[in-house]
């Protein structure tokens, strides 16, 4: 028996992997992490499979039902939305199966920032103008930040910068934000990417806060500030530079 960590993706049920949503229509199990995985991909398992919604259940509730499914045999399909990689929750899950002996693999997904940046239509790295990205978030009511990730200290890079779970302290990321990279840089918040009610919003530090609030948004969404996000008249990449030593 196997529980299959599963990255979910973004929101809209066809952004998941072929593996991913393989497992999903196979595994007799399936777990997911309640309105933050479409109902559509939930729809896709097979008939008779045990579905269960962790949306109130705890660690000890979720590692339970885990657990019964390895004593039975059955494989589990375990959805997170978005990418295992980052604010997956998977790292104390996983630290419990290994504590009882219970197998798992993990199966990749589209990460929110990943899917901010296609409805945005950029990428987040472009040359001699961003290099680099932080993904990042605030304490605020969530688990305590290491005192050496302040978003002033982020922010004396001017890298790009990604924040979730952080959108209903936009006034505070804008006023320690704005020290470091100015209030004309670029910021943009994107909020259900890749759901039919995403809202896309672009401005600069000086005015995102107050288009998210006449917007109303407060959670499941992610906020982008940098340069990269105006870019243009930046050279070509070196990878397709007609000068770039090519090997057979």
């Amino acid at each position: 028996m196997t529980v299959h960590f599963v990255g979910a993706g973004p929101g809209a049920p066809d952004l998941i992997t072929v593996r991913g949503q393989r497992l999903v229509r196979e595994c007799p199990v399936v777990v997911y992490a309640g309105a933050l995985v479409p109902t559509e991909l939930i729809a896709q398992a097979a008939p008779g499979a045990r579905l269960v919604d962790t949306a109130d259940l705890d660690l000890d509730a979720i590692v339970a039902v885990l657990a019964e499914a390895d004593a039975a045999g059955q494989d589990v399909a375990r959805l997170q939305s978005g990418d295992l990689s980052i604010y997956s929750a998977c790292a104390e899950q996983m630290r419990r199966l290994d504590e009882l002996g219970i197998d798992y693999e993990l199966v990749p997904g589209v990460p929110a920032f990943a899917a901010a940046a296609a409805s945005l239509r950029r990428e987040l790295t472009v040359p001699t103008v961003g290099q680099s990205v932080v993904l990042t978030r605030i304490a605020r009511r969530a688990t305590a930040m290491p005192p050496t990730e302040t978003l002033a200290a982020f922010a004396a890079t001017r890298a790009l910068i990604v924040l979730h779970l952080a959108t209903q302290a936009i006034d505070e990321v804008v006023a320690e934000l704005t020290p470091g990279y100015g209030p004309d840089c670029p910021a943009a918040v994107v909020a259900y990417a890749s759901r039919p009610d995403e809202v896309v919003l672009r401005g600069t530090l000086a005015d995102i806060a107050g288009q998210v609030h006449e917007a109303g948004l407060r959670r499941t969404a992610v906020i982008l500030v940098g340069d990269v996000l105006a870019a243009d008249g930046f050279p070509d990449s070196h990878l397709y530079s007609p000068h770039r030593e090519r090997h057979a």
